[in-house]
Protein backbone atom coordinates (compact mmCIF):
# COMPACT_ATOMS: atom_id res chain seq x y z
CA UNK A 1 0.00 0.00 0.00
CA UNK A 2 1.59 2.94 -0.81
CA UNK A 3 1.77 6.54 1.39
CA UNK A 4 -0.51 9.11 0.48
CA UNK A 5 -0.10 12.64 1.19
CA UNK A 6 -1.92 16.05 1.48
CA UNK A 7 -0.69 19.00 -1.06
CA UNK A 8 -2.37 22.33 -0.42
CA UNK A 9 -3.09 24.51 -3.27
CA UNK A 10 -0.34 26.60 -2.78
CA UNK A 11 1.62 25.73 -5.78
CA UNK A 12 -2.72 26.92 -7.68
CA UNK A 13 -2.41 29.90 -6.44
CA UNK A 14 1.78 30.85 -7.37
CA UNK A 15 0.58 29.46 -10.13
CA UNK A 16 -2.65 32.01 -11.01
CA UNK A 17 -0.39 34.84 -9.77
CA UNK A 18 2.46 34.28 -12.32
CA UNK A 19 -0.15 34.34 -15.16
CA UNK A 20 -1.82 37.97 -13.45
CA UNK A 21 1.55 39.22 -13.76
CA UNK A 22 1.75 37.72 -16.81
CA UNK A 23 -1.19 39.22 -18.31
CA UNK A 24 -0.32 42.85 -16.42
CA UNK A 25 2.98 43.11 -18.16
CA UNK A 26 1.75 42.63 -21.61
CA UNK A 27 -1.33 44.24 -21.13
CA UNK A 28 0.03 47.52 -23.12
CA UNK A 29 -1.93 48.88 -26.65
CA UNK A 30 -0.27 47.53 -29.77
CA UNK A 31 -1.50 47.04 -32.73
CA UNK A 32 -1.05 43.81 -34.54
CA UNK A 33 1.90 42.94 -36.21
CA UNK A 34 2.54 44.58 -39.59
CA UNK A 35 3.96 42.29 -42.61
CA UNK A 36 3.08 39.07 -41.69
CA UNK A 37 0.38 36.45 -42.78
CA UNK A 38 0.48 34.21 -40.04
CA UNK A 39 -1.75 34.89 -36.68
CA UNK A 40 -0.35 33.38 -33.31
CA UNK A 41 -1.86 33.01 -29.82
CA UNK A 42 -1.04 31.61 -26.42
CA UNK A 43 -3.41 30.17 -24.06
CA UNK A 44 -1.94 29.00 -20.50
CA UNK A 45 -4.14 27.89 -17.26
CA UNK A 46 -4.30 26.66 -14.11
CA UNK A 47 -7.45 24.97 -12.33
CA UNK A 48 -8.03 23.27 -8.77
CA UNK A 49 -10.92 21.05 -8.26
CA UNK A 50 -11.33 20.70 -4.43
CA UNK A 51 -12.04 17.49 -2.37
CA UNK A 52 -14.64 15.11 -3.56
CA UNK A 53 -15.78 12.04 -1.40
CA UNK A 54 -15.40 8.59 -3.43
CA UNK A 55 -18.66 6.19 -3.28
CA UNK A 56 -16.01 3.58 -2.17
CA UNK A 57 -14.41 5.54 0.29
CA UNK A 58 -11.58 8.31 0.63
CA UNK A 59 -11.48 11.70 -1.52
CA UNK A 60 -9.35 13.20 -4.24
CA UNK A 61 -8.77 16.61 -5.56
CA UNK A 62 -7.00 17.94 -8.67
CA UNK A 63 -4.97 20.59 -9.80
CA UNK A 64 -4.19 21.18 -13.51
CA UNK A 65 -2.05 23.28 -15.39
CA UNK A 66 -1.57 23.40 -18.94
CA UNK A 67 -0.15 25.78 -22.23
CA UNK A 68 -1.40 25.67 -25.89
CA UNK A 69 0.65 27.59 -28.65
CA UNK A 70 -1.12 28.06 -32.16
CA UNK A 71 -0.54 29.64 -35.25
CA UNK A 72 -2.61 29.98 -38.08
CA UNK A 73 -2.73 31.73 -41.22
CA UNK A 74 -4.92 32.51 -44.75
CA UNK A 75 -4.32 30.33 -48.18
CA UNK A 76 -6.37 32.38 -50.29
CA UNK A 77 -9.66 34.15 -49.96
CA UNK A 78 -11.53 30.76 -48.68
CA UNK A 79 -9.03 29.01 -47.20
CA UNK A 80 -7.33 28.75 -43.71
CA UNK A 81 -4.87 25.97 -42.04
CA UNK A 82 -2.61 26.12 -38.85
CA UNK A 83 -1.13 24.08 -35.77
CA UNK A 84 -1.46 23.84 -32.39
CA UNK A 85 0.96 22.45 -29.78
CA UNK A 86 0.08 21.75 -26.70
CA UNK A 87 0.83 20.37 -22.91
CA UNK A 88 -1.13 20.32 -19.61
CA UNK A 89 -0.39 18.07 -16.21
CA UNK A 90 -3.31 16.68 -13.88
CA UNK A 91 -1.96 15.90 -10.51
CA UNK A 92 -3.87 14.01 -8.79
CA UNK A 93 -3.68 13.97 -4.81
CA UNK A 94 -5.78 10.74 -3.00
CA UNK A 95 -6.00 10.35 0.68
CA UNK A 96 -8.10 8.06 2.79
CA UNK A 97 -7.96 4.81 1.11
CA UNK A 98 -10.66 3.55 -0.95
CA UNK A 99 -10.33 3.51 -4.66
CA UNK A 100 -7.36 1.32 -5.42
CA UNK A 101 -6.54 0.78 -2.36
CA UNK A 102 -3.79 3.51 -2.33
CA UNK A 103 -3.05 6.45 -4.71
CA UNK A 104 -3.94 4.74 -8.12
CA UNK A 105 -1.88 7.37 -9.89
CA UNK A 106 -0.43 10.68 -9.65
CA UNK A 107 0.57 13.16 -12.10
CA UNK A 108 -0.97 12.71 -15.66
CA UNK A 109 0.73 14.60 -18.24
CA UNK A 110 -0.90 15.25 -21.72
CA UNK A 111 0.68 16.36 -25.33
CA UNK A 112 -0.75 17.64 -27.92
CA UNK A 113 -0.62 18.32 -31.77
CA UNK A 114 -3.15 19.23 -33.83
CA UNK A 115 -4.47 20.88 -37.38
CA UNK A 116 -6.84 23.14 -37.53
CA UNK A 117 -8.54 23.37 -41.29
CA UNK A 118 -11.21 25.35 -42.30
CA UNK A 119 -12.81 26.39 -45.95
CA UNK A 120 -15.27 28.73 -46.58
CA UNK A 121 -16.19 28.99 -50.22
CA UNK A 122 -18.70 31.70 -51.72
CA UNK A 123 -22.14 30.74 -50.82
CA UNK A 124 -23.67 29.65 -47.27
CA UNK A 125 -21.65 26.61 -46.12
CA UNK A 126 -18.55 25.80 -44.66
CA UNK A 127 -16.51 23.31 -43.09
CA UNK A 128 -13.68 22.18 -40.79
CA UNK A 129 -11.60 19.29 -39.78
CA UNK A 130 -8.86 19.13 -36.94
CA UNK A 131 -7.03 15.91 -36.72
CA UNK A 132 -4.75 15.14 -34.03
CA UNK A 133 -2.10 13.40 -31.90
CA UNK A 134 -1.92 12.89 -28.52
CA UNK A 135 0.44 11.57 -25.25
CA UNK A 136 -1.64 10.90 -22.34
CA UNK A 137 0.09 8.65 -19.36
CA UNK A 138 1.47 8.88 -15.74
CA UNK A 139 4.73 10.00 -15.29
CA UNK A 140 6.70 6.68 -16.63
CA UNK A 141 4.15 5.40 -18.32
CA UNK A 142 5.11 3.82 -21.89
CA UNK A 143 4.62 6.38 -24.44
CA UNK A 144 4.28 3.58 -27.51
CA UNK A 145 1.16 2.68 -25.24
CA UNK A 146 0.01 5.89 -24.66
CA UNK A 147 -0.54 7.72 -27.87
CA UNK A 148 -4.00 8.61 -29.50
CA UNK A 149 -5.13 9.81 -32.42
CA UNK A 150 -8.54 11.87 -32.98
CA UNK A 151 -10.59 13.84 -35.85
CA UNK A 152 -13.37 16.75 -35.38
CA UNK A 153 -15.02 17.76 -38.64
CA UNK A 154 -18.23 19.28 -40.03
CA UNK A 155 -20.06 21.51 -41.79
CA UNK A 156 -22.25 24.42 -40.85
CA UNK A 157 -24.96 26.43 -43.22
CA UNK A 158 -25.16 30.00 -42.54
CA UNK A 159 -28.60 30.80 -42.21
CA UNK A 160 -28.20 34.69 -41.61
CA UNK A 161 -26.01 37.08 -39.87
CA UNK A 162 -27.27 35.83 -36.81
CA UNK A 163 -27.30 32.46 -37.13
CA UNK A 164 -25.00 29.43 -38.67
CA UNK A 165 -26.44 25.62 -37.52
CA UNK A 166 -24.84 21.72 -38.61
CA UNK A 167 -24.03 18.83 -38.21
CA UNK A 168 -20.18 17.84 -36.78
CA UNK A 169 -18.47 14.48 -36.05
CA UNK A 170 -16.06 13.57 -33.62
CA UNK A 171 -13.95 10.26 -34.08
CA UNK A 172 -11.11 9.27 -31.45
CA UNK A 173 -9.12 6.34 -30.51
CA UNK A 174 -9.02 5.15 -27.31
CA UNK A 175 -6.26 3.33 -25.05
CA UNK A 176 -7.39 -0.50 -25.09
CA UNK A 177 -11.20 0.51 -25.69
CA UNK A 178 -13.57 1.01 -28.63
CA UNK A 179 -13.13 3.99 -30.66
CA UNK A 180 -15.01 6.71 -29.22
CA UNK A 181 -17.56 8.04 -32.30
CA UNK A 182 -19.74 10.67 -31.33
CA UNK A 183 -21.99 13.70 -32.70
CA UNK A 184 -21.62 17.26 -33.06
CA UNK A 185 -23.81 20.58 -32.72
CA UNK A 186 -22.13 23.19 -34.61
CA UNK A 187 -23.85 26.59 -33.57
CA UNK A 188 -23.16 30.10 -33.37
CA UNK A 189 -26.55 31.60 -32.83
CA UNK A 190 -26.29 35.72 -32.26
CA UNK A 191 -28.94 36.14 -29.83
CA UNK A 192 -28.81 39.52 -29.46
CA UNK A 193 -26.07 42.16 -30.24
CA UNK A 194 -24.67 41.34 -26.58
CA UNK A 195 -25.63 37.88 -26.17
CA UNK A 196 -24.64 34.38 -28.31
CA UNK A 197 -24.73 31.25 -28.10
CA UNK A 198 -22.12 28.61 -29.76
CA UNK A 199 -20.09 25.53 -30.11
CA UNK A 200 -16.76 26.01 -27.50
CA UNK A 201 -14.11 24.94 -25.76
CA UNK A 202 -13.12 24.01 -22.34
CA UNK A 203 -9.96 24.37 -20.19
CA UNK A 204 -7.96 21.99 -22.38
CA UNK A 205 -10.36 20.12 -23.78
CA UNK A 206 -10.20 16.34 -23.90
CA UNK A 207 -12.85 15.55 -25.92
CA UNK A 208 -15.18 17.38 -28.76
CA UNK A 209 -16.55 20.81 -27.93
CA UNK A 210 -19.61 21.58 -25.48
CA UNK A 211 -22.13 24.45 -25.64
CA UNK A 212 -21.15 28.14 -24.03
CA UNK A 213 -23.65 31.07 -23.47
CA UNK A 214 -21.40 34.32 -23.83
CA UNK A 215 -23.18 37.94 -22.50
CA UNK A 216 -20.77 40.85 -23.17
CA UNK A 217 -22.56 43.98 -21.41
CA UNK A 218 -19.28 45.89 -21.81
CA UNK A 219 -16.83 46.59 -24.42
CA UNK A 220 -13.82 44.82 -22.50
CA UNK A 221 -15.84 42.56 -19.98
CA UNK A 222 -17.32 38.90 -20.94
CA UNK A 223 -19.73 36.69 -18.49
CA UNK A 224 -19.98 32.95 -19.98
CA UNK A 225 -22.03 29.79 -18.94
CA UNK A 226 -20.83 26.78 -20.44
CA UNK A 227 -21.12 23.13 -20.24
CA UNK A 228 -19.33 19.75 -22.14
CA UNK A 229 -18.75 15.56 -21.29
CA UNK A 230 -15.46 15.01 -20.49
CA UNK A 231 -13.66 11.94 -20.69
CA UNK A 232 -10.07 11.49 -20.09
CA UNK A 233 -8.03 7.68 -20.50
CA UNK A 234 -4.29 7.42 -19.56
CA UNK A 235 -1.82 4.95 -19.35
CA UNK A 236 -0.67 4.33 -15.85
CA UNK A 237 3.31 4.22 -14.44
CA UNK A 238 4.92 1.05 -15.39
CA UNK A 239 6.32 0.73 -12.30
CA UNK A 240 2.92 1.62 -10.77
CA UNK A 241 0.44 -0.30 -8.08
CA UNK A 242 -0.65 -1.68 -11.30
CA UNK A 243 1.75 -1.96 -14.12
CA UNK A 244 0.76 -0.53 -17.50
CA UNK A 245 -2.52 -0.29 -16.01
CA UNK A 246 -5.45 1.98 -17.50
CA UNK A 247 -6.84 5.23 -15.52
CA UNK A 248 -10.38 6.76 -16.70
CA UNK A 249 -12.07 10.00 -15.33
CA UNK A 250 -15.13 11.59 -16.63
CA UNK A 251 -17.75 13.67 -15.87
CA UNK A 252 -20.19 16.73 -16.77
CA UNK A 253 -18.85 20.17 -15.59
CA UNK A 254 -20.58 23.54 -15.65
CA UNK A 255 -18.53 26.59 -15.46
CA UNK A 256 -19.61 30.56 -15.36
CA UNK A 257 -16.49 32.60 -16.60
CA UNK A 258 -15.48 36.58 -16.39
CA UNK A 259 -13.34 37.43 -18.77
CA UNK A 260 -11.40 41.05 -18.92
CA UNK A 261 -9.59 42.21 -22.03
CA UNK A 262 -7.93 45.22 -21.36
CA UNK A 263 -6.57 44.99 -25.40
CA UNK A 264 -7.21 43.45 -28.70
CA UNK A 265 -4.07 41.10 -27.75
CA UNK A 266 -4.76 40.38 -23.92
CA UNK A 267 -7.53 38.02 -22.17
CA UNK A 268 -8.00 36.80 -18.91
CA UNK A 269 -10.92 34.47 -17.11
CA UNK A 270 -11.58 33.89 -13.95
CA UNK A 271 -13.99 31.00 -13.76
CA UNK A 272 -15.87 28.54 -10.90
CA UNK A 273 -17.65 26.08 -11.25
CA UNK A 274 -18.49 21.98 -10.85
CA UNK A 275 -17.94 18.57 -12.06
CA UNK A 276 -20.94 16.55 -12.34
CA UNK A 277 -21.83 13.09 -12.56
CA UNK A 278 -18.35 11.81 -12.28
CA UNK A 279 -16.78 8.62 -12.33
CA UNK A 280 -13.10 6.94 -11.60
CA UNK A 281 -12.14 3.64 -13.40
CA UNK A 282 -9.11 1.66 -12.98
CA UNK A 283 -8.45 -1.27 -15.16
CA UNK A 284 -5.14 -3.41 -16.05
CA UNK A 285 -2.98 -3.28 -19.09
CA UNK A 286 -5.63 -5.08 -20.70
CA UNK A 287 -8.53 -2.98 -20.20
CA UNK A 288 -10.06 -5.27 -18.05
CA UNK A 289 -12.09 -3.35 -14.88
CA UNK A 290 -10.32 -3.54 -11.47
CA UNK A 291 -12.38 -0.82 -9.83
CA UNK A 292 -14.96 1.94 -10.93
CA UNK A 293 -16.71 4.41 -8.39
CA UNK A 294 -18.58 7.75 -8.62
CA UNK A 295 -17.25 10.43 -6.58
CA UNK A 296 -19.35 13.72 -4.99
CA UNK A 297 -20.13 16.88 -7.02
CA UNK A 298 -16.56 18.51 -7.10
CA UNK A 299 -16.22 22.25 -6.89
CA UNK A 300 -13.52 24.05 -9.19
CA UNK A 301 -11.71 27.19 -9.87
CA UNK A 302 -9.53 28.63 -11.92
CA UNK A 303 -7.47 31.29 -14.24
CA UNK A 304 -7.25 31.29 -17.84
CA UNK A 305 -4.87 33.55 -19.89
CA UNK A 306 -5.00 34.08 -23.88
CA UNK A 307 -2.23 36.24 -25.90
CA UNK A 308 -2.33 37.51 -29.34
CA UNK A 309 0.45 38.58 -30.11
Amino acid sequence: MLPTHRRHPTRVVGTLLAIILLALATGIEAGPPAGTEWRFKLDAGALHQFDASLDDGGDFDIDRYYLRLGASRGFGPSANAGVSLGYGESRYDFSGGGFGGSEPWGTIREMRVSLPLSYRPEGNWSYFAIPSLRYEGERGAKRSKSDRWGLLGGAAYRFSDRLSIGPGLGVFSDIEDDTDVFPILLLDWKIRDDLRLETGRGLAATRGPGLTLRWTPLTRWEFSLSGRYEKSRFRLDKNGPIPNGIGQDKSVPLALSASYKPNRQVELSLLAGADFAGNLRLEDADGRRLESSDYDTAPFVGLLFSLRP
